[in-house]
């Protein structure tokens, strides 16, 4: 063996020597980081509660079948407003309809109506935001049209779409996600313009990159993480708005049990059935207050470098 092959032997060896260890520190790195991380959230006590909270809520509206003794929609009028007991355990209202069946038959409504327009408001968002932030007469349209949008109060603006759509759990989602888009976009497009000037987005840009490869390969995973922080505050507020609507006639129609329909049917027997009052508006609360607490516990999973 000559000299010459020798040392290309010896060369290969390095380099795949040099190569293997640089993939195993890039994994063990990575690993290291997602440990810090994870024991970062996890010692966020009001995070974990939002977790747990979220967590509980989704398996109650899961199992609610087999939760519930009785169904939510079922007529009971000689028990009608009946306060605890061990039969009904939240008391009945004023159809005699046990409260604690709608209660959790309800979460099933609001914890479907919050997480479409979350993903589907999102998505959409997402979109808009990319596709304005590489076009300069698009991106005058699109945010001049979520300025529009946004002039408008939230909860005027999806009455109104309810009002031209019709009251339904479909419309419901459609109308909140209208509302909730135009917030979804321009952060898109904020994040997607400071990710743009990049230098391995200009990298890719000189190697003759397709737009469409950028923008789908390196610009649009860069900017996922504030958005789907975002998200998980758009799930809390929608369940808010669709509780709201249901409590001005405008969101889920009756005799869907909805935490909204349950407050707005216990607003006129407040006096004589408070349980109607107090038991979907903690529910309500509570999931809530759990979705805000998770997403500032996945926004600091998520960003290493926040407080």
């Amino acid at each position: 063996m000559t000299k010459s092959e020798t040392l290309e032997i010896y060369d290969s060896f390095y380099m795949s020597y040099n190569s293997d260890s640089m993939e195993t520190l890039k994994k063990t790195l990575a690993k290291e980081q997602r440990d810090i991380r994870i024991r970062k959230f996890t010692r966020n006590r009001a995070s974990v509660f939002g977790l747990v909270v979220v967590v509980l809520m989704v398996l109650l509206a899961i199992l609610a079948p087999v939760i519930c003794l009785h169904d939510p929609l079922a007529l009971d009028v000689a028990n009608r407003l009946k306060g605890s007991s061990a039969q009904h355990w939240f008391g009945t209202d004023g159809m005699g309809r046990d409260v604690f069946a709608r209660v959790i038959y309800g979460a099933r409504i609001s914890l479907a109506v919050g997480f479409s327009v979350g993903i589907i408001s999102g998505a959409a968002g997402l979109i808009i935001g990319l596709y304005a932030s590489t076009n300069k007469v698009a991106d005058n349209i699109l945010m001049r049209i979520c300025d529009g949008l946004k002039a408008i109060p939230s909860t005027l603006l999806a009455i109104t779409l309810i009002a031209v759509l019709g009251a339904d759990i479909k419309n419901v989602i459609i109308s909140l996600t209208i509302v909730n888009i135009p917030n979804m976009a321009r952060l898109a497009r904020s994040q997607a313009l400071v990710v743009k000037e990049q230098t391995y987005v200009e990298a890719m840009r000189c190697l003759g990159a397709k737009k469409s490869r950028i923008l789908c390969r390196h610009i649009a995973p860069n900017i996922l993480s504030p958005l789907i922080v975002q998200v998980t505050f758009v799930f809390a507020s929608s369940i808010i708005t669709e509780a709201a609507l249901s409590f001005l006639g405008a969101g889920v129609p009756a005799p869907a049990p909805s935490w909204g329909n349950i407050l707005y049917e216990g607003k006129s027997v407040i006096y004589n059935a408070w349980w109607m009052i107090v038991y979907p508006g903690a529910f309500t609360a509570l999931t809530v207050l759990g979705l805000n607490l998770l997403g500032d516990g996945v926004r600091d999973f998520i960003d290493p470098m926040s407080s």
